[in-house]
């Protein structure tokens, strides 16, 4: 019910809405990956690569000074700590392989925040293909450090100066350029965004996540399922992630976090699920920003990774069904939470995180329930943002 059909939708969402030029490439993609990825070779490279390259498992941690605050029991899945400093990895690795399998020699990516192309450039550098990353000029100047990493990697990173500049934009750029390029190259989506079947093979990718998740906590609790997973939303890959071997049982909140940037109704947004409609956006039927003629509309967050006007096409059907709630989390009680967690329990957490531990103060835990917030990445990218706010306390 909650996976993808054989049509490419979740409920009434997904599909491939795409130019004539990228036909072949999709239903190449789509008649092929399932077979691919299941292989066992390919299963063996995969493995491994997250094993002794991503440096998979990751831990999942205790916080046991933020639990005595809110009274309940805090773990964090630990994607800050893998290779590269995000979960973008997991899924670019699985790409990566894919890509070769498919003979293709040129890859591009799109990437906001900058972690997705950090782990694109990563592992061309690691197979030897040529990389293009398209990212949104206002992007590049606050993730300036991500950049830096790109170009060391041997990408080249191309400024998007259309639109916001930001990740909307790097998108229709790296659309623009595999329509371009058909034949040779293969676009690296990072996230659960864009045409069947890329929604279902990010999040199988990702879906590590969640298996992890549930034998950690066996190990440490006695029982395999925790009663509440949170994680925040973009397009929304680390919450497919998270949530993947969950869906099925009813008896676990999934709860995703938007940004609602400077409050939902300011005009300065990302909360898609409040403020979106059933649209078309990058390939896919979902929830999307948009006007009433169906012009896109620009979002707003400080996190450049949840700076999207849609989610991705699973996010949707968990949305409009009722499996997950969707909260929100404006740009200040995100830094709020970002600076809670870094003195409480010395863990600083991506802005896009940050959105997702937000969260924890608008639920109402008991004192037995288990819950696990996916960290998605770590804080050196963000450090501008969080010390421009909190200078006086950092000095």
């Amino acid at each position: 019910m909650w996976q993808v059909n054989n049509d490419g939708y979740y409920g009434e969402f997904g599909g491939a809405y795409i130019p004539e030029m990228l036909f072949q490439n999709i239903e190449n993609l789509r008649g092929n990956y399932l077979q691919i990825i299941s292989s066992d070779s390919f299963q063996k490279e995969f493995q491994l690569l997250l094993r002794d390259y991503v440096g998979r498992p990751t831990p999942l941690f205790k916080a046991d000074r933020l639990s005595d605050q809110l009274g309940t029991n805090i773990y964090l899945k630990r994607e800050d700590l893998c290779h590269t400093g995000a979960h973008k990895i997991n899924n670019a690795i699985g790409q990566i392989l894919l890509a070769q399998a498919l003979g293709k020699k040129r890859i591009i990516a799109e990437t906001g925040a900058g972690q997705h192309g950090v782990a694109t450039a990563t592992v061309c550098a690691l197979k030897g293909l040529e990389c293009i990353v398209y990212m949104g000029a206002e992007d590049m100047q606050r993730q300036a450090p991500n950049v830096a990493r790109m170009r060391l990697l041997g990408a080249k990173v191309i400024p998007v100066l259309s639109g916001s500049k930001t990740l909307k934009d790097a998108t229709n750029e790296a659309i623009r350029d595999w329509i371009s390029n058909p034949d040779d190259t293969y676009y690296l989506i990072g996230s659960v965004v864009g045409p069947h079947p890329y929604p279902d093979m990010v999040a199988r990718f990702q879906s590590v996540i969640s298996h992890e998740i549930k034998s950690q906590l066996l190990a440490a609790t006695g029982n395999e399922n925790p009663d509440y997973v949170i994680a925040c939303v973009g397009g929304g890959s680390n919450a497919a992630g998270a949530f993947f071997h969950f869906l099925e049982n009813k008896k676990i909140n999934l709860i995703a976090v938007e940004a609602s940037g400077q409050g939902i109704h300011s005009g300065k947004s990302a909360a898609t699920t409040q403020l979106g409609s059933i649209g078309i956006l990058h390939g896919s039927k979902s929830l999307v920003m948009q006007t009433k003629d169906g012009q896109v509309t620009e979002p707003y967050s400080i996190s450049a990774g949840l700076d999207y006007p849609g989610i991705g096409p699973m996010h949707a059907h968990l949305y409009t069904s009722g499996r997950a709630t969707f909260l929100s989390a404006t740009d200040q009680e995100a830094l709020s939470a970002a600076y809670e967690l870094a003195r409480l329990e010395g863990i600083i957490p991506a802005l896009e995180s940050a959105h997702a531990l937000a969260a924890l103060s608008q639920i109402s835990f008991r004192p037995q329930d288990v819950v696990v917030v996916n960290l998605s990445g770590r804080g050196d990218k963000d450090m501008a943002a969080y010390e421009n706010l909190y200078e006086p306390e950092l000095q």
